[in-house]
């Protein structure tokens, strides 16, 4: 699951604690600041029931986030759209070895699923970056390499870059999207993909439009 997704039940409540909605995002964030670190529902189990309810918000959001993507990979719409857009994309690439397309296909059912959340419920988007803002980033970095007895890197940073770019909404345009998946391939060490790739990504959308409420949890 994707950022969206995963605070996606969350935004609907009346009530939603942003050092929640940072707890959810947490991992994900970690990709970008400090690939080595993990912050794993062990790290975060100890801190539940703190005494500080923001760092036990934190904390109840990273156990979740794992809880959640557990779930959301074993689901049969995720993996039969995983599979099918790893074939489109070996046949449009003339990719046939490698991880690429395996990857390419497993994170675009993930963006492309907030994709679809956000086109349903535009608001919950405002919601929440405006909930996220609500945080101190830097208690938020604090907590994390207590959590994890590791550097978290420059969270607090990008932190704020996340909330200035905004950069999910990106989605919704297929060649911001194009350039989102070429930075997460960047991350990873594999090739980008090519500007015609975005030919492509329509049909995608309609596959996961369809089947969208088959990618929640609840």
């Amino acid at each position: 699951m994707n950022y969206f997704a995963h605070a996606y039940a969350a935004l609907q409540q009346p009530q939603v604690d942003g050092y929640y909605l940072a707890g959810l995002a947490t991992p994900d964030w970690l990709c970008v600041t400090a690939r080595r670190v993990k912050c794993r529902s062990r790290h975060a189990e100890p801190y539940v029931n703190h005494a500080d309810p923001q760092l036990a918000a934190l904390a109840c959001g990273v156990r979740q986030h794992h809880a959640d993507d557990g779930a959301f990979h074993e689901l049969p719409a995720f993996n039969k759209l995983s599979l099918e857009f790893a074939r489109q994309i070996r046949e449009a690439l003339g990719d046939s070895t490698g991880m690429r397309p395996w990857f390419v296909g497993h994170v675009l059912v993930e963006l492309l699923l907030d994709w679809a959340l956000i086109s349903d419920s535009p608001e919950l988007l405002d919601r929440y970056y405006a909930v996220v803002a609500t945080i101190d980033a830097a208690k938020v970095t604090t907590a994390i390499e207590e959590f994890c007895g590791q550097s978290p890197g420059e969270l607090a940073w990008f932190i704020g870059r996340f909330l200035d770019v905004r950069f999910l909404a990106d989605y919704a345009d297929d060649g911001r999207l194009c350039h989102r998946m070429n930075q997460v391939l960047s991350r990873v060490s594999l090739p980008e993909l090519p500007p015609e790739f975005a030919g492509i990504l329509p049909g995608m959308r309609k596959l996961v439009l369809a089947r969208r409420y088959e990618l929640l949890l609840s």
